[in-house]
């Protein structure tokens, strides 16, 4: 009888994390990522750390107040850090906190910034090195090799602009659909002067359905760099 109860209750656990899991992936794709960030804390566990750090880190970057940004990421950072030390196999976990810590590098000096460049890397791989499909790590590698070879500090770390558009093409090929890897490939053309590669890539994320927030944030971003590209 006690294993009878004890593999219901098992049942039943798994069943409403289940479910809490999926609010937390509904609060995302509807835009509510300090209710996301909320939630992933009070369910714990690596997963509810990881949607909490993924909650921080799109608040910071689309909704949060200029002087309030910092502070989104140090959470989204420490959330993800939870999140490693509950599971050290989780993939999403390593890619939120280095894209928390890239962002947070743009608030701090640039010995502080240039500190934290060897670990956002080893992070990105560690991602990688887990899943290597893993699509939004290899956007992050690339935007990282990017912005440290244009700072002229490549060598210091290894940065190579030579991967950026291989790192981005592997990116969309592995998912094609999210219209946030076209905008940030644009975006990163734009720098590296490939202007009608760019076009297209931002007519590609325009074209592309919106399913949920971010797309839309993407996609209005999309307009944007569209409109300073043909002024």
């Amino acid at each position: 009888m006690r294993r009878i109860l004890l593999a219901l209750s098992l049942s039943l656990l798994s069943l409403a994390l289940g479910e809490n899991l999926s609010t937390l992936q509904t609060l995302i794709d509807q835009g509510h990522f300090r209710q996301a960030y909320h939630l992933g804390l009070q369910l714990g566990g690596a997963q509810g750390y990881v949607f909490a750090a993924e909650g921080a880190n799109d608040y910071a970057y689309y909704l949060a107040p200029a002087d309030h940004k910092e502070a989104w990421y140090n959470r989204a950072a420490q959330a993800a850090q939870q999140a490693i030390h509950l599971d050290h196999q989780n993939a999403k976990a390593y890619f939120e906190l280095a894209y928390a810590q890239g962002r947070l590098a743009q608030y701090r000096g640039i010995l502080s910034s240039l500190g934290l460049a060897p670990a956002v890397r080893n992070e990105l791989q560690e991602a990688l090195k887990l899943d290597p499909h893993y699509a939004p790590a290899w956007v992050a590698l690339a935007l990282w090799n990017l912005e440290l070879a244009q700072k002229g500090v490549g060598w210091l770390f290894g940065a190579n602009i030579d991967q950026v558009i291989p790192d981005f093409e592997k990116a969309i090929a592995l998912q094609p659909q999210r219209i946030i890897h076209r905008v940030e490939y644009a975006g990163a053309l734009i720098r590296m002067g490939q202007r009608q590669k760019a076009l297209e890539e931002l007519q590609v994320a325009l074209d592309l359905p919106a399913r949920t927030a971010i797309d839309r944030y993407e996609q209005e971003r999309a307009r944007q760099l569209l409109q300073e590209l043909k002024s």
